[in-house]
Protein backbone atom coordinates (compact mmCIF):
# COMPACT_ATOMS: atom_id res chain seq x y z
CA UNK A 1 0.00 0.00 0.00
CA UNK A 2 1.62 3.27 -1.11
CA UNK A 3 0.42 6.86 -1.66
CA UNK A 4 2.22 9.81 -3.18
CA UNK A 5 2.46 13.02 -1.12
CA UNK A 6 0.23 14.90 -3.61
CA UNK A 7 -2.67 12.46 -3.11
CA UNK A 8 -2.61 12.43 0.69
CA UNK A 9 -5.97 13.59 2.17
CA UNK A 10 -6.25 16.64 4.39
CA UNK A 11 -8.66 14.97 6.80
CA UNK A 12 -6.78 13.86 9.99
CA UNK A 13 -9.11 10.88 10.46
CA UNK A 14 -8.31 9.56 7.01
CA UNK A 15 -4.59 10.07 7.60
CA UNK A 16 -4.81 8.12 10.87
CA UNK A 17 -6.61 5.28 9.07
CA UNK A 18 -3.95 5.19 6.39
CA UNK A 19 -1.17 5.12 8.98
CA UNK A 20 -2.89 2.27 10.83
CA UNK A 21 -3.22 0.32 7.58
CA UNK A 22 0.46 0.86 6.77
CA UNK A 23 1.46 -0.24 10.25
CA UNK A 24 -0.60 -3.41 9.87
CA UNK A 25 0.98 -4.07 6.48
CA UNK A 26 4.47 -3.54 7.91
CA UNK A 27 3.70 -5.88 10.79
CA UNK A 28 2.57 -8.57 8.35
CA UNK A 29 5.76 -8.16 6.29
CA UNK A 30 7.87 -8.32 9.44
CA UNK A 31 6.05 -11.49 10.47
CA UNK A 32 6.69 -13.09 7.08
CA UNK A 33 10.34 -12.05 7.22
CA UNK A 34 10.65 -13.57 10.67
CA UNK A 35 9.12 -16.81 9.41
CA UNK A 36 11.54 -16.88 6.47
CA UNK A 37 14.49 -16.22 8.77
CA UNK A 38 13.33 -18.98 11.08
CA UNK A 39 13.01 -21.34 8.12
CA UNK A 40 16.51 -20.48 6.96
CA UNK A 41 17.87 -20.99 10.46
CA UNK A 42 16.08 -24.32 10.65
CA UNK A 43 17.57 -25.31 7.33
CA UNK A 44 21.02 -24.28 8.49
CA UNK A 45 20.57 -26.22 11.70
CA UNK A 46 19.45 -29.28 9.80
CA UNK A 47 22.42 -28.89 7.46
CA UNK A 48 24.77 -28.84 10.43
CA UNK A 49 23.00 -31.85 11.95
CA UNK A 50 23.40 -33.78 8.72
CA UNK A 51 27.06 -32.77 8.46
CA UNK A 52 27.66 -34.03 11.99
CA UNK A 53 25.76 -37.25 11.33
CA UNK A 54 27.72 -37.89 8.15
CA UNK A 55 30.98 -37.27 9.97
CA UNK A 56 30.05 -39.75 12.69
CA UNK A 57 29.00 -42.38 10.18
CA UNK A 58 32.21 -41.88 8.20
CA UNK A 59 34.19 -42.43 11.38
CA UNK A 60 32.27 -45.62 12.00
CA UNK A 61 33.07 -46.72 8.47
CA UNK A 62 36.69 -45.61 8.83
CA UNK A 63 37.77 -49.07 9.81
CA UNK A 64 35.76 -52.05 8.77
CA UNK A 65 33.33 -51.15 5.99
CA UNK A 66 29.61 -51.73 6.30
CA UNK A 67 27.26 -51.72 3.31
CA UNK A 68 24.43 -50.41 5.50
CA UNK A 69 26.54 -47.54 6.82
CA UNK A 70 27.80 -46.69 3.33
CA UNK A 71 24.24 -46.51 1.97
CA UNK A 72 23.14 -44.27 4.85
CA UNK A 73 26.09 -41.94 4.24
CA UNK A 74 25.21 -41.71 0.54
CA UNK A 75 21.57 -40.87 1.32
CA UNK A 76 22.55 -38.20 3.84
CA UNK A 77 25.04 -36.66 1.43
CA UNK A 78 22.31 -36.36 -1.20
CA UNK A 79 19.92 -34.83 1.35
CA UNK A 80 22.60 -32.38 2.45
CA UNK A 81 23.25 -31.30 -1.14
CA UNK A 82 19.53 -30.69 -1.76
CA UNK A 83 19.23 -28.63 1.43
CA UNK A 84 22.23 -26.49 0.55
CA UNK A 85 20.71 -25.77 -2.86
CA UNK A 86 17.40 -24.83 -1.21
CA UNK A 87 19.14 -22.46 1.22
CA UNK A 88 21.10 -20.86 -1.63
CA UNK A 89 17.86 -20.39 -3.62
CA UNK A 90 16.27 -18.35 -0.81
CA UNK A 91 19.41 -16.29 -0.20
CA UNK A 92 19.00 -12.90 -1.91
CA UNK A 93 22.35 -11.45 -0.86
CA UNK A 94 25.16 -11.22 -3.45
CA UNK A 95 26.83 -14.60 -3.88
CA UNK A 96 30.09 -14.99 -2.02
CA UNK A 97 32.37 -17.47 -3.76
CA UNK A 98 34.98 -16.87 -1.09
CA UNK A 99 38.70 -16.33 -1.21
CA UNK A 100 40.07 -18.85 1.26
CA UNK A 101 39.11 -22.43 1.94
CA UNK A 102 38.17 -23.16 5.58
CA UNK A 103 40.43 -25.55 7.40
CA UNK A 104 39.12 -29.16 7.62
CA UNK A 105 38.99 -28.99 11.41
CA UNK A 106 36.63 -26.01 11.31
CA UNK A 107 33.46 -28.10 11.40
CA UNK A 108 31.38 -25.09 12.42
CA UNK A 109 31.73 -23.52 8.98
CA UNK A 110 28.16 -23.51 7.57
CA UNK A 111 29.09 -23.83 3.91
CA UNK A 112 32.42 -24.51 2.25
CA UNK A 113 33.07 -21.57 -0.07
CA UNK A 114 36.10 -20.93 -2.17
CA UNK A 115 36.73 -19.43 -5.59
CA UNK A 116 36.76 -21.90 -8.49
CA UNK A 117 40.27 -22.90 -9.52
CA UNK A 118 40.94 -22.82 -13.27
CA UNK A 119 44.09 -24.22 -14.82
CA UNK A 120 46.39 -21.87 -16.71
CA UNK A 121 46.07 -24.25 -19.66
CA UNK A 122 42.32 -23.63 -19.87
CA UNK A 123 41.21 -21.88 -23.06
CA UNK A 124 40.74 -18.15 -22.52
CA UNK A 125 38.81 -15.71 -24.70
CA UNK A 126 39.38 -11.96 -24.33
CA UNK A 127 36.47 -9.62 -24.88
CA UNK A 128 37.32 -5.94 -24.87
CA UNK A 129 34.75 -3.29 -23.98
CA UNK A 130 36.22 -0.17 -25.61
CA UNK A 131 34.57 3.21 -24.88
CA UNK A 132 35.69 4.42 -28.32
CA UNK A 133 38.09 7.09 -29.51
CA UNK A 134 36.15 10.22 -28.52
CA UNK A 135 35.04 11.54 -25.12
CA UNK A 136 31.23 11.28 -24.81
CA UNK A 137 31.13 14.64 -22.99
CA UNK A 138 33.44 16.99 -24.91
CA UNK A 139 34.38 14.95 -27.98
CA UNK A 140 38.11 15.04 -27.19
CA UNK A 141 40.51 12.22 -28.07
CA UNK A 142 40.73 9.37 -25.54
CA UNK A 143 44.01 7.75 -24.54
CA UNK A 144 44.51 4.38 -22.79
CA UNK A 145 45.54 4.71 -19.14
CA UNK A 146 44.88 1.14 -18.00
CA UNK A 147 42.22 -1.53 -17.83
CA UNK A 148 40.10 -3.46 -15.34
CA UNK A 149 40.04 -7.19 -16.04
CA UNK A 150 37.58 -9.64 -14.49
CA UNK A 151 36.96 -13.26 -15.38
CA UNK A 152 33.73 -15.08 -16.21
CA UNK A 153 33.91 -18.86 -16.19
CA UNK A 154 31.80 -20.35 -18.97
CA UNK A 155 31.55 -23.68 -20.76
CA UNK A 156 31.64 -24.68 -24.41
CA UNK A 157 29.00 -27.36 -24.89
CA UNK A 158 30.22 -30.66 -26.32
CA UNK A 159 29.27 -31.22 -29.94
CA UNK A 160 29.09 -34.23 -32.19
CA UNK A 161 31.11 -33.92 -35.39
CA UNK A 162 30.86 -36.08 -38.48
CA UNK A 163 34.20 -36.39 -40.25
CA UNK A 164 33.75 -37.23 -43.91
CA UNK A 165 36.76 -39.08 -45.27
CA UNK A 166 36.78 -38.54 -49.04
CA UNK A 167 39.29 -40.76 -50.86
CA UNK A 168 39.69 -39.13 -54.24
CA UNK A 169 40.10 -41.53 -57.14
CA UNK A 170 42.41 -40.51 -59.98
CA UNK A 171 43.45 -42.25 -63.18
CA UNK A 172 46.69 -41.87 -65.07
CA UNK A 173 46.25 -40.30 -68.51
CA UNK A 174 49.15 -42.33 -69.85
CA UNK A 175 48.67 -45.86 -68.45
CA UNK A 176 45.09 -45.61 -67.16
CA UNK A 177 46.19 -46.80 -63.72
CA UNK A 178 43.75 -46.00 -60.90
CA UNK A 179 45.36 -44.18 -57.96
CA UNK A 180 43.71 -43.74 -54.56
CA UNK A 181 44.95 -43.23 -51.00
CA UNK A 182 44.37 -46.26 -48.71
CA UNK A 183 41.65 -45.92 -46.11
CA UNK A 184 43.05 -44.81 -42.74
CA UNK A 185 42.87 -47.29 -39.88
CA UNK A 186 40.10 -46.91 -37.34
CA UNK A 187 40.11 -47.67 -33.61
CA UNK A 188 37.42 -50.28 -34.27
CA UNK A 189 37.52 -51.84 -37.70
CA UNK A 190 34.33 -51.20 -39.67
CA UNK A 191 32.90 -48.86 -37.00
CA UNK A 192 32.06 -45.19 -37.42
CA UNK A 193 33.22 -44.41 -33.87
CA UNK A 194 36.13 -41.99 -33.81
CA UNK A 195 38.91 -42.09 -31.17
CA UNK A 196 37.69 -39.02 -29.29
CA UNK A 197 34.14 -40.37 -29.07
CA UNK A 198 35.35 -43.78 -27.89
CA UNK A 199 37.59 -42.19 -25.27
CA UNK A 200 34.68 -40.07 -24.06
CA UNK A 201 32.43 -43.14 -23.74
CA UNK A 202 35.09 -45.14 -21.87
CA UNK A 203 36.00 -42.37 -19.43
CA UNK A 204 32.35 -41.50 -18.84
CA UNK A 205 31.50 -45.11 -18.03
CA UNK A 206 34.56 -46.26 -16.10
CA UNK A 207 35.83 -43.03 -14.51
CA UNK A 208 32.78 -40.76 -14.27
CA UNK A 209 30.56 -43.81 -13.59
CA UNK A 210 27.90 -42.77 -16.11
CA UNK A 211 25.97 -45.86 -17.30
CA UNK A 212 25.59 -46.34 -21.05
CA UNK A 213 21.83 -45.77 -21.01
CA UNK A 214 22.43 -42.28 -19.61
CA UNK A 215 25.09 -41.62 -22.22
CA UNK A 216 22.58 -42.67 -24.88
CA UNK A 217 20.18 -39.98 -23.62
CA UNK A 218 22.92 -37.34 -23.61
CA UNK A 219 24.03 -38.19 -27.16
CA UNK A 220 20.42 -38.09 -28.31
CA UNK A 221 20.11 -34.51 -27.04
CA UNK A 222 23.23 -33.73 -29.06
CA UNK A 223 21.62 -35.02 -32.25
CA UNK A 224 23.10 -38.52 -32.40
CA UNK A 225 20.87 -41.52 -31.70
CA UNK A 226 23.42 -44.18 -30.72
CA UNK A 227 21.69 -47.36 -29.51
CA UNK A 228 22.83 -48.77 -26.18
CA UNK A 229 23.73 -52.03 -27.90
CA UNK A 230 26.10 -50.09 -30.15
CA UNK A 231 27.68 -48.33 -27.16
CA UNK A 232 28.15 -51.72 -25.51
CA UNK A 233 29.91 -53.02 -28.62
CA UNK A 234 32.10 -49.93 -28.82
CA UNK A 235 33.21 -50.31 -25.20
CA UNK A 236 34.06 -53.98 -25.65
CA UNK A 237 35.97 -53.52 -28.90
CA UNK A 238 37.81 -50.45 -27.58
CA UNK A 239 38.89 -52.41 -24.51
CA UNK A 240 40.13 -55.17 -26.83
CA UNK A 241 42.16 -52.58 -28.75
CA UNK A 242 43.70 -51.34 -25.49
CA UNK A 243 44.41 -54.85 -24.14
CA UNK A 244 48.11 -54.94 -25.15
CA UNK A 245 48.77 -51.78 -23.15
CA UNK A 246 46.75 -52.99 -20.16
CA UNK A 247 48.73 -56.24 -20.11
CA UNK A 248 52.00 -54.31 -20.16
CA UNK A 249 50.86 -52.06 -17.29
CA UNK A 250 49.80 -55.15 -15.34
CA UNK A 251 53.13 -56.92 -15.85
CA UNK A 252 55.23 -53.84 -15.10
CA UNK A 253 53.45 -52.90 -11.88
CA UNK A 254 53.20 -56.42 -10.45
CA UNK A 255 56.91 -57.00 -11.05
CA UNK A 256 57.76 -54.18 -8.62
CA UNK A 257 59.61 -55.00 -5.43
CA UNK A 258 57.33 -52.80 -3.31
CA UNK A 259 53.56 -52.87 -3.70
CA UNK A 260 50.52 -51.55 -1.87
CA UNK A 261 47.48 -53.86 -1.85
CA UNK A 262 43.88 -53.53 -0.71
CA UNK A 263 40.43 -54.77 -1.73
CA UNK A 264 36.82 -53.65 -1.64
CA UNK A 265 33.47 -55.43 -2.16
CA UNK A 266 31.49 -55.10 -5.34
CA UNK A 267 27.99 -56.47 -5.93
CA UNK A 268 27.63 -58.64 -9.03
CA UNK A 269 24.48 -59.98 -10.67
CA UNK A 270 24.38 -63.79 -10.67
CA UNK A 271 21.28 -65.26 -12.30
CA UNK A 272 22.28 -68.78 -11.34
CA UNK A 273 21.75 -67.89 -7.68
CA UNK A 274 18.27 -66.56 -8.42
CA UNK A 275 17.44 -69.66 -10.47
CA UNK A 276 18.45 -71.80 -7.50
CA UNK A 277 16.29 -69.72 -5.18
CA UNK A 278 19.31 -68.21 -3.40
CA UNK A 279 18.27 -64.63 -2.76
CA UNK A 280 17.81 -61.92 -5.38
CA UNK A 281 20.49 -63.16 -7.75
CA UNK A 282 23.21 -60.83 -6.47
CA UNK A 283 26.52 -61.98 -5.05
CA UNK A 284 29.43 -60.10 -3.53
CA UNK A 285 32.70 -60.15 -5.41
CA UNK A 286 35.92 -58.31 -4.66
CA UNK A 287 38.12 -55.87 -6.55
CA UNK A 288 41.79 -55.81 -5.55
CA UNK A 289 44.07 -52.87 -6.23
CA UNK A 290 47.86 -53.21 -6.43
CA UNK A 291 49.64 -49.87 -6.47
CA UNK A 292 53.20 -48.76 -7.12
CA UNK A 293 53.92 -45.24 -5.96
CA UNK A 294 57.53 -44.27 -5.40
CA UNK A 295 56.92 -40.53 -5.38
CA UNK A 296 57.03 -40.21 -1.56
CA UNK A 297 60.68 -41.34 -1.60
CA UNK A 298 61.69 -39.85 -4.98
CA UNK A 299 61.96 -43.28 -6.62
CA UNK A 300 62.66 -43.67 -10.33
CA UNK A 301 59.77 -46.00 -11.28
CA UNK A 302 56.57 -44.29 -12.47
CA UNK A 303 53.35 -44.71 -10.47
CA UNK A 304 50.65 -47.10 -11.57
CA UNK A 305 47.70 -49.16 -10.37
CA UNK A 306 46.50 -52.62 -11.35
CA UNK A 307 42.95 -53.77 -10.58
CA UNK A 308 41.83 -57.39 -10.47
CA UNK A 309 38.34 -58.78 -9.96
CA UNK A 310 37.55 -62.01 -8.13
CA UNK A 311 34.11 -63.58 -7.59
CA UNK A 312 34.80 -64.13 -3.87
CA UNK A 313 37.24 -63.37 -1.07
CA UNK A 314 39.23 -66.61 -1.16
CA UNK A 315 42.99 -66.44 -0.71
CA UNK A 316 43.60 -68.31 -3.97
CA UNK A 317 42.95 -65.11 -5.93
CA UNK A 318 45.58 -63.09 -4.08
CA UNK A 319 48.08 -65.93 -4.40
CA UNK A 320 47.42 -65.98 -8.15
CA UNK A 321 47.66 -62.19 -8.55
CA UNK A 322 50.99 -62.05 -6.70
CA UNK A 323 52.41 -65.37 -7.92
CA UNK A 324 55.56 -63.72 -9.29
CA UNK A 325 55.84 -60.83 -6.82
CA UNK A 326 58.97 -60.48 -4.71
CA UNK A 327 59.98 -57.85 -2.16
CA UNK A 328 57.65 -55.93 0.18
CA UNK A 329 53.86 -55.88 0.36
CA UNK A 330 52.08 -53.11 2.26
CA UNK A 331 48.58 -54.27 3.14
CA UNK A 332 46.04 -54.78 5.89
CA UNK A 333 45.64 -57.89 8.04
CA UNK A 334 43.73 -59.98 5.46
CA UNK A 335 44.50 -63.64 6.20
CA UNK A 336 44.88 -64.47 2.50
CA UNK A 337 48.28 -62.77 2.47
CA UNK A 338 49.68 -65.11 5.15
CA UNK A 339 51.11 -67.68 2.73
CA UNK A 340 52.96 -64.93 0.87
CA UNK A 341 54.76 -64.00 4.11
CA UNK A 342 55.56 -67.62 5.06
CA UNK A 343 59.23 -68.70 4.93
CA UNK A 344 60.32 -70.55 1.79
CA UNK A 345 62.76 -73.44 1.54
CA UNK A 346 65.71 -71.08 2.10
CA UNK A 347 64.05 -69.65 5.22
CA UNK A 348 63.25 -66.20 3.77
CA UNK A 349 59.70 -65.09 2.85
CA UNK A 350 58.79 -64.33 -0.74
CA UNK A 351 57.19 -61.07 0.43
CA UNK A 352 57.96 -59.09 3.56
CA UNK A 353 54.91 -57.71 5.33
CA UNK A 354 54.67 -53.98 5.94
CA UNK A 355 51.71 -53.25 8.22
CA UNK A 356 49.53 -50.16 8.00
CA UNK A 357 49.65 -47.77 10.95
CA UNK A 358 46.46 -46.09 9.69
CA UNK A 359 44.53 -49.32 10.30
CA UNK A 360 45.89 -49.57 13.81
CA UNK A 361 45.11 -45.93 14.49
CA UNK A 362 41.50 -46.43 13.38
CA UNK A 363 40.98 -49.17 15.94
CA UNK A 364 42.08 -46.84 18.73
CA UNK A 365 40.08 -43.97 17.28
CA UNK A 366 36.86 -46.01 17.16
CA UNK A 367 37.28 -47.02 20.79
CA UNK A 368 38.11 -43.49 21.87
CA UNK A 369 35.10 -42.05 19.96
CA UNK A 370 32.69 -44.37 21.75
CA UNK A 371 34.22 -44.36 25.26
CA UNK A 372 36.54 -41.30 25.48
CA UNK A 373 39.15 -43.67 26.92
CA UNK A 374 42.29 -41.84 28.07
CA UNK A 375 44.41 -44.86 27.13
CA UNK A 376 43.03 -44.85 23.58
CA UNK A 377 43.61 -41.09 23.43
CA UNK A 378 47.23 -41.54 24.43
CA UNK A 379 47.67 -44.24 21.79
CA UNK A 380 46.36 -41.82 19.18
CA UNK A 381 48.72 -39.09 20.38
CA UNK A 382 51.72 -41.43 20.22
CA UNK A 383 50.86 -42.53 16.67
CA UNK A 384 50.27 -38.90 15.63
CA UNK A 385 53.87 -38.11 16.57
CA UNK A 386 55.02 -40.66 13.99
CA UNK A 387 52.86 -39.04 11.33
CA UNK A 388 54.28 -35.61 12.18
CA UNK A 389 57.73 -36.97 11.37
CA UNK A 390 56.48 -38.54 8.13
CA UNK A 391 55.01 -35.26 6.91
CA UNK A 392 58.40 -33.58 7.27
CA UNK A 393 60.29 -36.24 5.27
CA UNK A 394 57.69 -36.90 2.57
CA UNK A 395 59.24 -36.59 -0.89
CA UNK A 396 62.82 -36.93 0.33
CA UNK A 397 65.20 -39.64 -0.86
CA UNK A 398 64.95 -43.07 0.79
CA UNK A 399 68.31 -42.62 2.54
CA UNK A 400 67.23 -39.33 4.12
CA UNK A 401 63.91 -40.83 5.20
CA UNK A 402 65.67 -43.81 6.76
CA UNK A 403 68.10 -41.60 8.68
CA UNK A 404 65.27 -39.46 10.07
CA UNK A 405 63.25 -42.51 11.07
CA UNK A 406 66.20 -44.12 12.83
CA UNK A 407 66.83 -40.92 14.77
CA UNK A 408 63.28 -39.80 15.50
CA UNK A 409 60.76 -42.59 14.85
CA UNK A 410 62.52 -45.70 16.17
CA UNK A 411 62.57 -44.56 19.83
CA UNK A 412 58.90 -43.66 19.62
CA UNK A 413 57.90 -46.99 18.01
CA UNK A 414 59.81 -49.01 20.61
CA UNK A 415 58.29 -46.93 23.41
CA UNK A 416 54.83 -47.42 21.92
CA UNK A 417 55.05 -51.20 21.91
CA UNK A 418 56.58 -51.33 25.41
CA UNK A 419 53.77 -49.09 26.61
CA UNK A 420 51.21 -51.32 24.79
CA UNK A 421 52.38 -54.39 26.70
CA UNK A 422 51.95 -52.53 29.98
CA UNK A 423 48.42 -51.40 29.08
CA UNK A 424 47.30 -54.95 28.34
CA UNK A 425 47.85 -55.74 32.03
CA UNK A 426 45.49 -52.94 33.06
CA UNK A 427 42.47 -53.40 30.78
CA UNK A 428 39.90 -56.19 30.25
CA UNK A 429 41.31 -58.80 27.89
CA UNK A 430 38.13 -59.08 25.83
CA UNK A 431 37.65 -55.37 25.21
CA UNK A 432 38.06 -53.82 21.77
CA UNK A 433 40.92 -51.76 23.17
CA UNK A 434 42.78 -54.94 24.14
CA UNK A 435 42.17 -56.33 20.66
CA UNK A 436 43.72 -53.22 19.15
CA UNK A 437 46.81 -53.56 21.33
CA UNK A 438 47.12 -57.27 20.52
CA UNK A 439 46.75 -56.57 16.81
CA UNK A 440 49.71 -54.20 16.94
CA UNK A 441 51.89 -56.37 19.16
CA UNK A 442 51.28 -59.51 17.09
CA UNK A 443 52.55 -57.66 14.00
CA UNK A 444 55.30 -55.70 15.70
CA UNK A 445 57.89 -56.70 13.10
CA UNK A 446 55.60 -55.68 10.23
CA UNK A 447 54.78 -52.36 11.90
CA UNK A 448 58.50 -51.71 12.39
CA UNK A 449 59.61 -52.49 8.82
CA UNK A 450 59.38 -48.85 7.77
CA UNK A 451 62.14 -48.11 10.31
CA UNK A 452 64.65 -50.24 8.39
CA UNK A 453 63.76 -49.27 4.81
CA UNK A 454 63.27 -45.67 3.73
CA UNK A 455 61.14 -46.75 0.77
CA UNK A 456 58.40 -48.25 2.92
CA UNK A 457 55.42 -46.02 3.70
CA UNK A 458 54.00 -45.74 7.19
CA UNK A 459 50.54 -46.72 5.92
CA UNK A 460 48.65 -48.22 3.02
CA UNK A 461 46.88 -45.05 1.92
CA UNK A 462 47.96 -45.30 -1.77
CA UNK A 463 45.97 -48.52 -2.18
CA UNK A 464 42.99 -47.12 -0.27
CA UNK A 465 42.97 -44.03 -2.50
CA UNK A 466 43.10 -46.27 -5.56
CA UNK A 467 39.92 -48.04 -4.45
CA UNK A 468 38.01 -44.83 -3.77
CA UNK A 469 36.60 -44.64 -7.35
CA UNK A 470 34.93 -48.02 -6.80
CA UNK A 471 33.08 -46.64 -3.78
CA UNK A 472 32.02 -43.56 -5.73
CA UNK A 473 30.92 -45.65 -8.69
CA UNK A 474 28.72 -47.89 -6.57
CA UNK A 475 26.40 -44.92 -6.01
CA UNK A 476 25.61 -44.88 -9.73
CA UNK A 477 25.78 -48.41 -11.03
CA UNK A 478 25.02 -50.29 -7.76
CA UNK A 479 26.30 -53.61 -9.15
CA UNK A 480 28.20 -55.12 -12.08
CA UNK A 481 26.15 -57.00 -14.65
CA UNK A 482 28.24 -60.17 -14.45
CA UNK A 483 31.70 -61.45 -13.55
CA UNK A 484 32.91 -60.58 -17.04
CA UNK A 485 31.57 -57.04 -16.64
CA UNK A 486 33.44 -56.63 -13.35
CA UNK A 487 36.62 -57.92 -15.01
CA UNK A 488 36.23 -55.34 -17.78
CA UNK A 489 35.72 -52.64 -15.11
CA UNK A 490 38.97 -53.69 -13.42
CA UNK A 491 40.93 -53.62 -16.67
CA UNK A 492 39.50 -50.25 -17.71
CA UNK A 493 40.36 -48.77 -14.32
CA UNK A 494 43.91 -50.11 -14.66
CA UNK A 495 44.67 -47.95 -17.69
CA UNK A 496 42.54 -44.95 -16.66
CA UNK A 497 43.79 -44.68 -13.07
CA UNK A 498 47.40 -45.27 -14.13
CA UNK A 499 47.06 -42.41 -16.61
CA UNK A 500 45.70 -40.18 -13.84
CA UNK A 501 48.52 -41.16 -11.46
CA UNK A 502 50.96 -39.99 -14.13
CA UNK A 503 49.27 -36.60 -14.37
CA UNK A 504 47.45 -37.25 -17.67
CA UNK A 505 43.96 -36.33 -18.76
CA UNK A 506 42.63 -39.87 -19.29
CA UNK A 507 40.28 -38.84 -22.09
CA UNK A 508 43.01 -37.06 -24.07
CA UNK A 509 45.38 -39.97 -23.47
CA UNK A 510 42.92 -42.69 -24.55
CA UNK A 511 41.82 -40.70 -27.61
CA UNK A 512 45.40 -40.36 -28.81
CA UNK A 513 46.26 -43.99 -28.09
CA UNK A 514 43.13 -45.32 -29.82
CA UNK A 515 43.97 -43.18 -32.83
CA UNK A 516 47.58 -44.38 -33.08
CA UNK A 517 47.76 -47.91 -31.71
CA UNK A 518 46.87 -49.84 -34.89
CA UNK A 519 49.58 -48.05 -36.89
CA UNK A 520 52.17 -48.17 -34.10
CA UNK A 521 55.06 -50.59 -34.41
CA UNK A 522 54.50 -53.54 -32.10
CA UNK A 523 58.07 -53.46 -30.83
CA UNK A 524 57.61 -49.83 -29.81
CA UNK A 525 54.26 -50.25 -28.08
CA UNK A 526 55.81 -49.29 -24.73
CA UNK A 527 55.99 -45.73 -26.06
CA UNK A 528 52.21 -45.56 -25.57
CA UNK A 529 52.29 -46.56 -21.88
CA UNK A 530 51.02 -43.72 -19.66
CA UNK A 531 54.46 -42.96 -18.18
CA UNK A 532 56.11 -42.86 -21.65
CA UNK A 533 53.31 -41.29 -23.68
CA UNK A 534 53.74 -37.99 -25.44
CA UNK A 535 51.02 -36.42 -27.53
CA UNK A 536 51.90 -36.00 -31.19
CA UNK A 537 52.62 -32.45 -32.30
CA UNK A 538 50.71 -31.24 -35.39
CA UNK A 539 53.91 -31.65 -37.44
CA UNK A 540 54.43 -35.21 -36.24
CA UNK A 541 50.77 -36.01 -36.86
CA UNK A 542 51.01 -34.87 -40.48
CA UNK A 543 54.20 -36.88 -41.01
CA UNK A 544 52.57 -39.97 -39.47
CA UNK A 545 49.60 -39.53 -41.78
Amino acid sequence: MSHSAKKLPNDPAELKAMIAALQAENAQIASENAKMSATLRAHDQLVQTLRLRIAKLQKLAFGKSSEKVEREIEQLELALEDLLVAVAEKDESPIDEGLDEPAPEETSAPVLRRRPRVSDATLRERRELDPGACCPDCGGDLRVVGEDVSELLDMIAAQMKVIQIARIKKSCRRCERMVQEPAPSRPISGSMAGPNLLAHVLVSKFDDHLPLYRQHEIFERMGADIPESTLVGWCGRAMKTLSPLIERIDADILSSDLLHADDTPIRVLDRSRRDKGLGKGVKQGRVWAYVRDQRPWAGAAPPGAVYRFAPNWKEEHVLSHLANARGILEADGYKGYAKLYAPQSDGSPRLHEAACWAHLRRDFHDFWASTKSEIAREALDRISELYDIERDINGQAAEARLAARQRLSRPRVEAFFDWSEQQLLRIPGKSDLAKAFRYGLSRREAFSLFLTDGRVAIDNNPAERALRPIGIGRKNWLFAGADTGAETLARAMTIIETAKLNGLDPQAYLADVLDRIHDHKINKLDELLPWNWKALTPEASSQAA
